[in-house]
């Protein structure tokens, strides 16, 4: 009764490992409980896990078992016995089929993103229509391959040969994008079909989201017939920068880079592209999912953890359309590259706006935030946490260690930057006596060694420098955070300038170390704050929680993959 008023729930995917069963353990707020309190005896640990391994098993096996309870089950330091079970059993169950293979998967993934020929299908020659942007980004983008404008009338659009029907195009069609009105959707996708086209780019709305399911329907059995994967509907488009390729109608995009985005919304879409621009964060592709009829996040993930040109992915979405197999997706990218998800609609109120928005029916949050921990992915908890994880966490090197030390030159930001560490899950460094005495010899009797080492305020450029290089030299200490304070004795672009030449003075001996940083002072640390992060190292003003935040994301995927 307690575990459901209080909710004290934990999940896992099935079948769950040995590993899995123990943390779970671990994961409910009564884990006390279990350890023995008030003199009473410890349960066994190893045969809580045992129920749990078993049971998972058990309904991996027989997956016409809808829902299996033991409850109560009780735990006694010799062993656990379920006392009760329930279990539902579907009669009826049909066997979901078999999902297409990773090499399917990403050879027409492979097809659709990087194409060597495009069909735009309502291709237009005049401006404010959609088919008119798409042509126009794809021209002025710098695409190299071949367009084909397909349009009913025209006999060419924007300098190129314009085709009634993809069908009567001469040569091979990669992708289709579609800027059409909904209704016309089906038809042309069937021409695509026999076209062999093996990708649509789907832009209209006016599907699922619109209270139409059964035009989505129907675009869904077409591209099933024809095996053509389908992108969206309701989408912006898609780009991918290693080919100059805009296929989409909003602005064109060039800020090269390794980090590929992508979001269930439009309107997110726009904010990637324009944080991206701002921060002059280099992208190789932001997509945009939409309705999701069938190209999702798990086939993303298997086209980027392939693509050469991509080192992280980030994505948004409100819903999760199969659950396990992006679990699984997840769980092997996350090896290789960090994988970050800010899953919309965590709340009662979100998931009421996510259903209405997409047609799609939000879960569980805790489902969603134990099983993404399970498959090593990075959780944002907003959009802003979205795009600094994406254009922080592939600057900063990979950790050796858990020990943190802060270097500050205000005690205030000294004790906020405490906290966000504590909040992170990272691991303020125990200074040794030894370190302890050796910062000393830098800072003022008035300033205060340990962690974090307070320099303050009144101090010159040198003790800065002195400090940090002492940090990054010392092997037990394993990540850097710097808080500045601005004075007329350390401005803050030395400060800045100071940084970068010892971080590269040490790297070049061998010393490389995640540092972050937060700049407290007046506007010219904005300036400061910039200047660092395109030297590598991930700087905020005004801020003491998102530097923390960033190394803290950098250590999630560092755990996950196995790293550290």
């Amino acid at each position: 009764v307690l575990v459901e008023v209080l909710k004290d729930v934990t999940f896992r995917l099935a079948p769950a490992t040995k590993e899995d069963a123990l943390s779970m353990l671990d994961g409910i707020q009564a884990h006390e409980m279990l350890k023995g309190v008030r003199g009473g005896d410890a349960v066994s640990r190893e045969a809580l896990s045992d129920v749990i391994v078993k049971v998972s098993q058990l309904v991996s096996d027989f997956p016409e078992i809808v829902e299996l309870d033991l409850n109560p089950v009780f735990a006694t330091k010799n062993g656990a016995i379920a006392a009760d079970v329930r279990i539902v059993v579907d009669f009826d169950y049909k066997p979901r089929p078999a999902p297409r293979s990773n090499d399917e998967i990403v050879t027409a993934m492979n097809r659709i993103m990087k194409p060597q020929a495009v069909a735009v299908i309502g291709a237009s020659a005049e401006d404010g229509k959609i088919g008119n942007s798409v042509m126009k980004n794809l021209v002025n983008g710098g695409y190299k391959g071949e367009i084909y404008p397909i349009h009913p009338k025209a006999s060419e659009i924007l300098g190129y040969k314009a085709y009634k029907s993809v069908k009567d195009v001469p040569g091979v069609i990669d992708t289709a994008v579609f800027a059409i009105p909904a209704k016309f959707v089906a038809a042309a996708l069937a021409d695509c079909g026999e076209k062999k086209i093996p990708g649509a780019v789907l832009i209209p709305s006016g599907f699922a989201e619109a209270g139409a399911p059964e035009l989505q329907a129907e675009i869904v059995e077409v591209g099933k017939k024809y095996n053509i994967r389908l992108m969206g509907p309701n989408i912006y488009g898609f780009y991918y920068t290693p080919a100059n390729l805009c296929a989409t109608f909003c602005t064109a995009y060039d800020v090269k880079g390794h980090a590929a985005l992508s979001s269930q919304s439009g309107g997110i879409g726009m904010a990637i592209i324009g944080f991206s621009r701002s921060a002059k964060m280099g992208v190789s592709a932001i997509v945009g999912l939409g309705n999701k009829s069938d190209i999702d996040e798990d086939d993303l993930l298997a086209f980027f953890e392939q693509d050469p040109n991509t080192n992280l992915i980030a994505q948004h979405c409100e819903d999760l359309k199969d659950g396990r197999a992006f679990a699984e997706a997840a769980k092997r990218v996350s090896k290789k590259k960090p994988v970050i998800v800010l899953k919309a609609g965590r709340t009662s109120a979100g998931a009421k706006a996510a259903s209405s928005h997409t047609g799609a029916l939000a879960g569980n949050d805790k489902i969603y935030e134990d099983v993404l921990k399970q498959s090593g992915v990075i959780r944002a908890r907003s959009l802003r946490q979205l795009l600094e994880f994406a254009r922080g966490v592939p600057v900063l090197p990979t950790p050796k260690g858990e020990n943190v030390v802060i270097i500050t030159g205000a005690g205030g930001s000294g004790v906020l930057l405490s906290d966000a560490v504590v909040d992170n899950g990272l691991s303020l460094m125990t200074m040794p006596a030894d370190l302890d005495a050796a910062f000393r010899k830098f800072i003022p009797p008035f300033g205060a060694a340990g962690n974090p080492v307070d320099i303050t305020g009144g101090e010159p450029p040198i003790t800065y420098v002195n400090t940090v290089k002492l940090g990054l030299s010392d092997d037990r200490i394993h990540a850097l955070i710097l808080g500045y304070w601005h004075t007329i004795v350390t401005p803050p672009m030395v400060f800045a300038r100071n940084m970068v030449e010892v971080k590269k003075e040490m790297e070049a001996k061998g010393y490389v170390k995640p540092i972050v940083a937060s700049l407290a002072g007046d506007v010219e640390v904005e300036e400061a704050a910039e200047y660092l992060y395109q030297n590598g190292i991930p700087a905020y003003a005004y801020s003491t929680e998102l530097p923390v935040e960033v190394l803290g994301a950098k250590y999630k995927w560092a755990r996950g993959a196995g790293l550290l």
